[in-house]
């Protein structure tokens, strides 16, 4: 800082003026620059304020999103195991739907057979008692 000149009664007021002129201009420039900087200061907080509760949201989007995830894995291992199942009675019933008519194709091949074997022997008796006719009627003949 340079001292004032010196005049009769004291400093030059004309400089001590100018000085007190240059000291508010400061004063008003480093104001307007700190209220500048209060304001972007303020802007910038309510930015990062923003972009703090976008985070939140998308943090709970996210949690949301997961549990969503989770629950679909779920109801799907759910809805796979009660397929699951139902292919198992199913199968099972159509064996034994399967097992009770092979049994019954089988009972009815033993009937079968048995009637075969029924009318073999009634057959073979008619013709043996044919044959026994024919003999006789053969004797009959001759004498």
């Amino acid at each position: 800082m340079d001292k004032f000149m010196v005049v009769e009664k004291g400093y030059s007021i004309t400089e001590v003026n100018k000085f007190v002129d240059d000291v508010i201009a400061q004063t008003e420039s480093m104001l307007d620059k700190m209220k500048k900087q209060h304001k972007e200061g303020v802007e910038l907080k309510k930015e990062l304020e923003h972009y703090k509760k976008m985070e939140h949201d998308l943090r709970n989007a996210l949690i949301k999103a997961e549990q969503s995830g989770s629950e679909i894995k779920k109801q799907a291992y759910e809805e796979r195991d009660v397929i699951i199942e139902e292919a198992r009675k199913n199968a099972s019933r159509i064996v034994n739907d399967a097992l009770l008519r092979a049994e019954k194709i089988e009972i009815k091949a033993e009937t079968l057979e048995r009637n075969l074997r029924i009318f073999k022997k009634k057959l073979k008796l008619v013709v043996e008692q044919q044959l026994a006719v024919v003999e006789e009627i053969e004797e009959l003949k001759l004498d």
